[in-house]
């Protein structure tokens, strides 16, 4: 008996698919067009239509030729300046102008990167041949959003980054210039500047309207639509009409070794939306609903294990597209960290959230896996909604791939993933260990389509492939990338950086390989995981298989967590009330993660700045108990520290002490003595009495960490 159900879905298809064509050869590329592909979820889970390339300029180091040649290959002059190519300088009503890129469409700027000093120059747009350019504007507020196109659209993220995301479209040609000049040469390219431009290439005679600025003001709503949707951090959405909600489970307990699986409903759909959850088997859910039960929480001892130990893996129509820990998969990285992304979002709570569009044509399942030594506690639930499988529709994947203790000498290629098959790659988290505070990410992304023989995508440093600059270990948010952990001292520790490319999105015929340069200022060891988000047509493969034995591998401690956990019964001197102070003494909490050796409570010290011998500072400490107390300082040693003295309600301590050491660190415990507190509480006076003869600049400032008060 035939099966009129599968016959009437292949048919409807068929009449989609060829109405699409239809309507691709009479579709004008324009920037109305392009905003609305940005917003539109489904837009990346179906093979693009008009099919384009994505490009990449950049100010790669161009003695990077090949990597058979590893001295030119892992060359790091990575700006104007140093890029060994002489710069091309056009002159236009009396500028002179550095051009960034000249290509001849028809095409799209995408995404536009750029980072180093504070530029000073304008950067113009000319397109389609014309003389005067579309765009003109200081480059540095049209990337920051500090002029007219908004946040997140243009984006500071940390280390002076913009980032523009405003689509660009072209008709025949493309020329980006930048007129900053040269102070030290005036013939040379623009100094300290670096740059990632990526562009879409669509075939020939493909119609497209070159973006003006009259076109703009036209779609001034348009724009501020888009971008609130982007920047909304609570826009995952969470099911429309229609809807089929995913089977909910809720606190479920997970054996060690063991699963839970979902099978969805029966295809063509698509998931829209997926949550999870994950805590420790004593937590309980609360008694009051389902919407209560918390995860693992940021500074949760367990939960740095626990998300990279419980997995999540999918089957999409029969074949596991998806292997990935949760954290990764999430794109927390190592422990749970707040993120607010286009696609993925971590609160603070312990929800993680997707809102991928995952395609399929018949059947699929979702698991959680534990591969921990303990029970566990999962939820998971989301939204299904109908789909229409033609020949464009692709399966969404994420791979999981990790290395550890990965010399960093000599230079070498990392590889995140290898794919063969047709598709588009779509974004990629990278979770780090560093065990030293030497920047970490010199490395550039080399990305190879469809086998070509040099990367089309050779960028400046990992972090400008992420978004920002400089190594900076500030904490950003946004739609498109970021850094949602840096544990700090400097780049010390865990650090978790993410991308998700929406208009830069990277289609490919036959196969993608996406390698990162491991290139670190330290000779050290550093730990790699690597997670790809990618579509494909069905049939597609790739290197990475699961990883189970990384999974369950030990993460190591933070130096720099452990550098700011809290002394047992600490009073914080940065948060005691000051009593009185000597004229001209300064005061400030300083974060003392930078310092060279610690460890110090909870990360921070009063900073006090003395002028000379006899400047002062009281400190008011309470006392919950009568009696005799013991107190014990803790404070820092450092080269322009003084020769401290120490009382308490008048009463001196046993010694003077000298605060001069020729490298800054802590001072351990500093036995002060017994005293009586008066009404509940100890006035701490600490003066200036002298310096070191080996001390240097002021001689009179010093610092103080942390006071405990306990019985003799």
């Amino acid at each position: 008996m035939p099966n009129y159900k599968a016959l009437l879905v292949a048919m409807l298809a068929l009449l989609s698919a060829c109405a699409a064509t239809a309507r691709a050869e009479d579709r004008t590329i324009t920037l109305e067009s392009l905003l609305a592909e940005m917003i539109d979820r489904d837009a990346v889970a179906r093979y693009p239509d008009p099919p384009y390339v994505c490009k990449h300029e950049s100010s790669y180091d161009r003695r990077s030729k090949t990597p058979d040649d590893p001295a030119g290959w892992f060359a790091n002059e990575d700006n104007m300046e140093g890029m060994h190519i002489p710069m091309k300088w056009e002159d236009h009503q009396g500028r002179r102008e550095c051009v960034m890129m000249d290509v001849d469409g028809p095409g799209a700027v995408v995404r536009f990167w750029t980072g180093g000093k504070k530029p000073e120059g304008k950067v113009r747009f000319y397109l389609d041949g014309a003389d005067a350019p579309a765009i003109e504007a200081p480059l540095y507020d049209l990337l920051a959003g500090k002029s007219w196109v908004p946040k997140p659209l243009a984006i500071e993220n940390s280390g002076n980054a913009g980032n523009l995301y405003l689509p660009i479209p072209f008709a025949k040609h493309c020329r980006i210039t930048y007129d900053e000049a040269n102070p030290k040469d005036p013939a040379a390219a623009p100094p300290q500047r670096w740059f990632n431009i990526e562009y879409r290439l669509y075939p020939a005679g493909t119609k497209v309207k070159a973006f003006t600025m009259e076109e703009a003001v036209r779609l001034r709503d348009a724009i501020r639509n888009t971008a609130g949707e982007l920047g909304d951090r609570l826009n995952c959405y969470r099911g429309t009409e229609g809807d089929v909600e995913i089977k909910e489970l809720d606190a479920v307990l997970i054996e060690p070794g063991g699963g839970i699986s979902v099978d969805l409903s029966p295809g063509p759909a698509a998931v829209e939306y997926l949550r999870m959850r994950i805590s420790k088997k004593d937590d309980p859910p609360n008694a009051d609903g389902k919407e209560d039960f918390l995860g693992v929480m940021p500074g949760d001892s367990f939960g740095q294990d626990l998300l990279r130990t419980t997995v999540v893996k999918m089957t999409f129509d029969g074949k596991e597209t998806v292997w990935c820990p949760m954290g990764d998969f999430f794109g927390s990285g190592a422990g749970l960290n707040e993120m607010y992304s286009r696609y993925r979002t971590v609160w603070y709570c312990g929800l993680m959230e997707s809102t991928w569009t995952m395609p399929y044509k018949s059947s699929a399942r979702i698991t959680i896996v534990n591969l921990g030594e303990e029970k566990i506690r999962a939820s998971l639930g989301g939204n299904i909604k109908q789909w229409m499988w033609d020949s464009r529709s692709m399966h969404f994947h994420a791979t999981w791939r990790q290395e550890r203790g990965i010399p960093t000498r000599p230079y070498r290629d990392w590889n995140y993933v290898t794919i063969q098959g047709k598709g588009v790659y779509v974004g990629d988290t990278l979770a780090l260990f560093n065990p030293v505070k030497d920047w970490w990410g010199e490395g550039d992304e080399h990305i190879w389509v469809d086998g070509e023989s040099f990367p089309s995508h050779f960028g400046t440093g990992s972090e400008d492939y992420y978004g920002y600059a400089w190594g900076n270990p500030t904490l950003f948010q946004g739609p498109f990338c970021n850094q949602p952990r840096a544990d700090g001292p400097g780049n010390m520790g865990h650090v978790t950086n993410t991308r998700t490319r929406s208009l830069d999105a990277i289609p490919f015929t036959k196969s993608l390989k996406m390698d990162i340069e491991i290139w670190h200022w330290a000779d050290c060891k550093v730990n790699y995981a690597a997670t790809t988000y990618w579509y494909a047509l069905p049939g597609a493969t790739c290197n990475v298989k699961p990883m189970p034995e990384e999974a369950t591998a030990p993460i190591p401690a933070s130096p720099g967590l452990e550098r700011r956990k809290k002394i047992a019964g600490a009073i914080e001197c940065e948060a005691m009330k000051i009593v009185a102070q000597s004229d001209g003494t300064k005061t400030s909490t300083q974060d003392v993660d930078a310092l060279a050796e610690g460890p110090w409570s909870d990360g921070k010290q009063l900073f006090v700045q003395g002028q000379k011998a006899g400047d002062f500072i009281e400190l008011k400490i309470p006392v919950a108990e009568a009696g005799p107390q013991k107190v014990t300082l803790y404070g820092t040693k450092s080269y322009d520290y003084g020769t401290l003295r120490f009382s308490i309600n008048g009463k001196p301590a046993q010694k003077d002490y000298d605060a001069y050491s020729k490298t800054s660190m802590a001072s351990g415990p500093v036995e002060l003595g017994s005293f009586e507190p008066k009404d509940g509480q100890m006035v701490l006076r600490v003066e200036v009495v002298g310096a070191n003869p080996e001390a240097k600049g002021t001689k009179a400032y010093f610092g103080l960490d942390c006071v405990v008060v306990s019985k003799p």
